[in-house]
């Protein structure tokens, strides 16, 4: 897959967009601007992913209906009761409050993908190696730790199936149970010792001693101080509205929301197009791309 064009900013440009897509994305619960956050992740991140962040994006449907729906049966505050469940009553501003809490955890969820994809580990003890050393090697394992143990658990159980130590689909609930733990408890085994190891070698190798250099040189260059003057600019004007308050929204117990119309336009256009400056780089390179390509 090709270098989407915004991974090759420096990595403190795309350290400031993800600060303030992700910030923004869980304090703004106003339903327009849900609906642009999710716009805008769930385009990026289907770029960076292809047919697998389709996927990714239709398997985080049902969680968002679930989430939708089971809100209201723990938050009964509200004013519009629908009916009664299990002697609670079911509220239409809890329901439509259970949207927005679905919205922002699934707009987190893109985001952090689009994150992994392109704030890498390398570019992360870029920026924090220097400055904390040990917590910036920490941060970096825990972030490698997820899809590590996914890949580490599926090989455990291929070598489990392999010796006869697999259970079948038909097995019972029990068998299924003991062969889980056995999974887990040879998986965090493997988990202790991996960290013992990697932090004998890093102390080894002198990591935090001195000043570190990277294997990969990240100079900031003309591109990147403009992009990074565009966002902050950017992102100054959606604060400010948000201080004015145009971007107010409360669900419980009575519904008000901020309407878009005058002056607030401008914030809404503002903090979309804030959202898609990753897609419009992507965008605008392909193309580049694809006019050089026809015209050789």
């Amino acid at each position: 897959m090709r270098e989407d064009a915004f991974s090759k900013f420096h990595p403190a440009v795309n350290l400031i967009f993800f600060i303030g897509a992700m910030c923004f994305g869980v304090l703004l619960q106003h339903p327009v601007y849900l609906l642009a956050g999710m716009f805008a992740s769930g385009v990026y991140y289907f770029l960076l992913n292809g047919r697998k962040g389709i996927k990714a994006i239709a398997g985080m449907i049902p969680l968002f209906i679930f989430i939708t729906l089971f809100n209201p049966i723990v938050n009964t505050r509200g004013i519009t009761v629908l009916f009664s469940l299990f002697g609670r009553p079911y509220t239409l501003e809890a329901l439509i409050y259970g949207v927005a809490v679905a919205a922002i955890f699934v707009v987190m969820l893109l985001w952090f993908g689009c994150y992994g994809k392109v704030l890498t580990g390398d570019k992360f003890t870029c920026l924090f190696s220097n400055i904390m050393p040990s917590i910036a090697l920490l941060l970096v394992m825990v972030f490698r730790m997820i899809p590590n143990f996914v890949r580490k658990a599926k090989q455990i159980i291929a070598a489990r199936s392999s010796v006869g130590k697999g259970t079948e689909a038909s097995a019972s609930i029990k068998d299924k149970l003991t062969s889980g733990m056995s999974v887990i408890g040879v998986l965090t085994s493997w988990a202790l010792e991996g960290s013992i190891v990697t932090g004998d070698s890093m102390r080894a190798r002198g990591y935090g001693t001195a000043k570190r250099t990277s294997f990969m040189v990240y100079r900031m260059t003309k591109a990147d101080w403009v992009l990074i003057v565009i966002m902050l600019a950017m992102l100054g004007v959606v604060i400010g509205f948000a201080a004015s308050g145009c971007m107010y929204a409360e669900f419980l117990p009575e519904r008000n929301i901020a309407p878009i119309e005058g002056v607030n336009i401008i914030a809404f256009i503002t903090y979309l197009g804030f959202l898609l400056i990753p897609t419009f780089l992507h965008i605008k390179e392909v193309i580049q791309w694809n006019i050089s390509r026809y015209g050789i």
